[in-house]
């Protein structure tokens, strides 16, 4: 298969030239060690999966010996299932001043950050990686919007194809698995249906000590029927057979394995009377459609939750820009007591940019009128707009433009 090249290539290295050691995390089959391998080709550097039982055991049992027989400059895949490494990876750090000796990947986990993050503090820099974006599929990985302002949107819209709907949902249902590339309908079942029980469910089990694997796959499923949604823990216990209180532990774990992100809302000192829930969204579209029975790209588009999807999808694709781009980026959303909501607010360099997400290709203007309530958060609002359907980029007025889905 060729090779598929990612937005966090020039990021991680960056921060292998600036850190002793530098560390992928993510779900599980998103490309991890895919991305590092091909990173760390001709470079004499020496890989080792603790995949493998042998290695693993060794790496448990005498980390000194480990090092001895795998010297740095290392890649070394599924760290977390060696913690005993990370101490042994502090002391080797500490006796030399080289940069990026050590790459690692591992499974997203809260232990994983624990044990990394208490080892290896000053020492090592922690990316995330997530399933496939559209721009890493269409190869053009480096193009990661600077803003969204209508001059910014007109340059980049002159190198790509209009915004076409079947595009957009062909992307959503299929998500964005590097495995699943060219796959049919029929793979692509069988490949979410052993994804689930091979990774999630056993890693539920084995990294989470989940003893109920029934009630957590209809967690899992409920999830993906409420994506979009505030979340509401008692309404998931149900559909779950279990309480609101094991189902926010269980929506805990499914964010700490990557499967899922609960987005913030907006909230400062100056806003009042601002609600405090989160929302859900998976960070996979295709797995989400695949837990729903969704069975085909225009089942999903044409179906009652298709409004839901595009909005996970958008704010997904967002949630990628801002994990490989430069700059630092919030995404919240904002809702108050008065039901005045913004889908998304993306604040970066002490700028709020607002945003509202329609499946329509020409929607109403007036759906920006709620972004006037950002300005009592006494930050600057800068360039948003409705991220829709529209062929092309146009504008709604001064700051404000109609945004294509596909130039996010």
């Amino acid at each position: 298969m060729t090779y598929i090249h990612r937005s966090l290539e020039r990021k991680f290295l960056k921060m292998s030239g600036a850190f002793k050691a530098v560390m992928v995390i993510g779900a599980r089959q998103v490309g991890k060690s895919t991305m590092l391998k091909y990173l760390a080709q001709d470079s004499g550097r020496t890989y080792v999966s603790l995949d493998d039982a042998d290695l693993r055991e060794l790496a448990e049992s005498d980390p000194k010996l480990f090092f001895q027989m795998y010297q740095p400059p290392i890649l070394i895949d599924e760290a977390q299932k060696a913690p005993a490494l990370f101490e042994q990876i502090k002391i080797l750090c500490d006796e030399s001043d080289e940069r990026g000796r050590f790459w690692l990947t591992g499974s997203h986990s809260k232990k994983l950050m624990k044990q990394a993050g208490d080892s290896l503090a000053g020492r090592i820099g922690i990316l995330k990686l997530l399933s496939l974006s559209a721009k890493e599929l269409e190869g053009r990985p480096e193009d990661i919007p600077e803003d969204y302002t209508l001059s910014s949107l007109l340059s980049r819209s002159r190198n790509l194809p209009e915004n076409n709907i079947l595009d957009v949902y062909s992307r959503i249902w299929e998500g964005g698995m590097p495995d699943m590339i060219s796959m049919d309908a029929e793979l692509r079942r069988e490949y979410w249906n052993s994804y689930i029980e091979s990774y999630l469910m056993r890693d539920a089990v084995d990294d989470n000590g989940i003893q109920n694997t029934e009630g957590f796959r209809k967690l899992l499923r409920a999830c993906a029927a409420f994506t979009g949604e505030l979340i509401n823990y008692n309404d998931l216990g149900n559909a779950a057979g279990v309480s609101g209180v094991t189902a926010k532990e269980w929506v805990r774990i499914l964010q700490n394995m990557g499967i899922i992100f609960l987005l913030e809302p907006y909230f400062n000192n100056e806003l009042k009377r601002m609600i405090k829930t989160q929302k859900l969204y998976f960070c996979d579209t295709g797995l989400c459609a695949y837990l729903s029975s969704w069975t085909s790209r225009d089942v999903l588009m044409n179906g009652a939750a298709s409004g839901h999807y595009l909005e996970n999808y958008v704010i997904a694709e967002m949630l990628r820009n801002a994990c490989y781009g430069e700059k630092k980026v919030n995404l919240n959303f904002y809702r108050d007591t008065n039901q005045n909501e913004i889908d998304l607010v993306m604040e970066t360099e002490g700028q709020l940019h607002p945003f509202e997400i329609k499946r329509a290709a020409s929607p109403d203007k007036k759906t920006i009128k709620t972004f006037s309530l950002l300005g009592k958060s006494g930050k600057d609002i800068g360039a948003g707009g409705i991220i829709c359907m529209a062929a092309k980029p146009f504008p709604i007025d001064a700051e404000n433009s109609m945004i294509p889905v596909n130039l996010l």
